[in-house]
């Protein structure tokens, strides 16, 4: 099963559900796992660059397509712009080497990761050890984003998570629109507002960590979790002859979002896409709307002394 394609504000098109790589980093697994879910109907594949499997999926990738599974054209690569090479002068070069990493010529669309750029540390280290200085900020940053576009590097660009006032700042500046911002939507986070202030101005939402990404290491015993064996979910699933997770997707897809489960196992990777061919009712909208509590399970602590730490307004 395929899924649908969602037209975005610059006329192209990305499919209305992919596959998350984030922790798929096992040696030789992502390899796989991306190889089988070509194999099955997966064409929208979410990667970043801080992943550190870009490699592994453009390997994988090639093979599919030079076997004659798929042709460049059908497949959607999503790639993100780390935040230690906000620095204007870095965007462009870094966008490069993730194309080396992946050995295609363009990504279909390539994001700002996070709206908190900083120095590289010494060390390498993904995140800053302490924020002594932003010498520049994501309006910099996105002028050249947009020249990626014009470069003919990627076919589209966008943000992650954005809240609303920077997005509002943003486009008072830019050029070229964001075609989407990918946040962190699942029921006990449903972003209703934040996903209504961005339809409005044609931005479309990628939704991550759509099950409140149980396997994150940093869970701790009292933080809210998506409940799979949920009876109100089983239920509802039951009615559908789907599963409680079909539900979850399912119900992302109906509150406007492009959900992006991450799964290494192939019974879950084909459950989650066939999810296109039945839609809940609004009552049933309602009631996973009330699982809704706010918990939000990135919170990227690390960032929190970064003057655009996006976490802290509620949407």
């Amino acid at each position: 099963m395929a899924a649908p394609k969602v037209k975005l504000n610059n006329g192209l098109e990305i499919p209305a559900l992919g596959l998350g790589t984030w922790q798929a980093d096992t040696e030789g697994e992502c390899y796989e796992i991306v190889k089988y879910a070509i194999d099955i109907g997966y064409r929208h594949f979410d990667c970043a660059f801080i992943y550190g499997n870009e490699k592994e999926i453009g390997k994988a990738i090639q093979e599919k397509i030079n076997d004659g599974t798929v042709k460049r054209e059908d497949l959607f690569i999503t790639t993100k712009l780390w935040n230690d090479c906000h620095n204007p002068k870095e965007v462009v070069n870094a966008c490069k080497k993730s194309l080396n990493n992946f050995g295609l010529p363009y990504v279909d669309l390539y994001l700002i990761h996070f709206p908190c750029g900083h120095e590289p540390e010494p060390d390498g280290s993904a995140f800053p050890s302490s924020i002594k200085s932003v010498p520049y900020n994501f309006i910099d940053t996105w002028k050249e984003m947009e020249n990626c576009l014009k470069l003919g590097l990627t076919k589209s660009i966008g943000v992650s998570n954005f809240n609303h006032k920077q997005i509002e700042r943003l486009l008072e500046k830019a050029d070229i629109k964001p075609v989407c911002n990918q946040i962190e939507v699942h029921p006990n986070l449903n972003q209703k507002k934040l996903i209504a202030f961005c339809k409005e101005r044609g931005i479309e939402v990628v939704a991550y960590g759509p099950f409140g990404s149980p396997t994150r290491p940093w869970a701790k015993p009292t933080d809210p979790i998506v409940k799979f064996d949920d009876p109100t979910l089983v239920n509802i699933g039951k009615k559908y002859g789907k599963t409680s997770s079909q539900v979850i997707l399912r119900y992302l897809v109906d509150i406007g979002t492009i959900p992006i489960p991450k799964s290494t196992n192939k019974e879950r990777l084909k459950l989650n896409i066939e999810i296109f061919d039945f839609k809940l009712t609004s009552d049933e909208i309602q009631i996973i709307d009330k699982y809704n509590c706010n918990g939000r399970v990135f919170c990227g602590v690390e960032l929190k002394p970064h003057p655009e730490y996006p976490f802290n307004d509620e949407y």
